[in-house]
């Protein structure tokens, strides 16, 4: 059907990178929180994140393509997890809800835009339509989180 393209592995091993991001925003958020429904669901989003990693290291790799290692320290300026650790500081659990709906409607975005790629191999697009998916179900959850903090 369709070549799994260089271009495409770096689209998702940009991917990769902002799912380490994510990760690692989701641990740090649930240090920081009091509330529990709050730390049980920054702990599930980043147990989701880890496992989403894996998935589309292996991905990456059954097609030929290397993997990019590490998080995005040294990344773009947008990358979506970046700006948490300034709400970190103030351990406002509104505001770090907030970042978190925010990084994870701009997930949404980034899913569309790689999913979109007009030659994914049908594995890759099934596995990333199914991980925007839960992206998608989790944030309708955080939303109702919101009245908690």
């Amino acid at each position: 059907m369709s070549t799994y393209t260089e271009d495409v592995g770096e689209k998702l091993n940009d991917l990769l990178e902002k799912t380490y991001d994510a990760e690692k925003g989701f641990k740090k958020a649930a240090d920081n929180v009091d509330n529990l429904a709050l730390k049980s669901y920054f702990k599930r989003k980043a147990q989701e994140r880890y496992d989403f990693g894996h998935e589309l290291k292996s991905e990456i790799r059954a097609f030929g393509q290397d993997v990019d290692k590490g998080g995005s320290i040294a990344g773009s300026a947008h990358r979506t997890w970046m700006d948490v650790k300034a709400l970190f500081s103030s351990e406002n659990e509104e505001s770090m809800l907030e970042e978190a709906i925010r990084g994870e409607k701009s997930a949404i975005d980034e899913y569309c835009e790689v999913i979109n790629e007009t030659s994914l191999p049908s594995s890759t697009k099934s596995i990333l339509e199914s991980q925007k998916n839960k992206i998608e179900n989790g944030l309708s959850r955080i939303k109702t989180l919101e009245d908690l903090s």
